[in-house]
């Protein structure tokens, strides 16, 4: 059999590349007793101590080790060991049908920022920025983020924000239809041109005389 390996941006998440049998779709696998009950190559994973994490697909599994663990070094051969004898057991990844409507929308949630945290913060931190998880409106399946750092107001964050970040979370979660960018100054308060100019626009074509304290020095009006 063959498996490949390929490193991710996450320094601690690292993806290995082979074809799956019983694998539904994309699923996250938590270090919990219920997953591990339900899936047989969870058991085997979750036996390696350091492993905290992963992410099951029908021709990748991505493992992400606790930061405190044994290295790559170490565990990448265990976690081989683990996937070799898992595959050649025959056994399903998964036990039984995928629960497609029991998913809550914490845990829609929780695969977002499982997803954002493995596939997206490691790049965008690389050019001095982050994505922060906003909120996800399960009626619509919008998601909402907020980009800070050196990605906030960035003229190419929209491109990145389309192309990248939407990319990548509707293809692990789908229950994502959209991606938005909930602006950082969304909540600040206006600044005093800023009234003065929506006060302008509310009143249209209407002669405005602006207020002769602008107009004055020192109490003065102008000569």
């Amino acid at each position: 059999m063959l498996i490949l390996t390929e490193q991710t941006p996450n320094p601690d998440a690292l993806k290995f590349l082979t074809r799956i049998a019983g694998a539904q779709g994309t699923q996250s696998l938590e270090h919990d007793a219920a997953t591990t009950a339900r899936s047989p190559l969870a058991a085997r994973l979750f036996a390696i101590p350091g492993v905290k994490r992963c992410l099951l697909a029908e021709d990748f599994l991505t493992v992400q080790r606790a930061a405190d663990g044994a290295g790559w070094g170490e565990l990448k051969a265990q976690v081989l060991l683990a996937l070799a004898e898992h595959l050649t057991s025959g056994e399903p990844a998964l036990l039984g049908e995928a629960p497609e409507d029991a998913i809550s929308d914490d845990e829609i949630v929780s695969e977002i920022q499982q997803v954002l945290g493995l596939h997206i913060r490691p790049g965008v931190a690389r050019d001095g920025g982050d994505i922060v998880f906003q909120r996800f409106d399960a009626a619509t399946g919008v998601l909402w983020i907020r980009m800070l750092g050196a990605c906030g107001g960035c003229p190419s964050s929209r491109m990145t924000l389309k192309a990248r970040v939407e990319q990548v979370v509707r293809r692990f979660v789908p229950e994502v239809t959209r991606v938005e960018e909930e602006p950082s100054s969304a909540t600040a308060a206006p600044t005093l041109g800023e009234r003065f100019k929506r006060m302008l626009e509310e009143l249209g074509d209407a002669p405005v005389r602006a207020p002769r304290t602008l107009f004055t020095r020192n109490g003065k009006p102008p000569s």
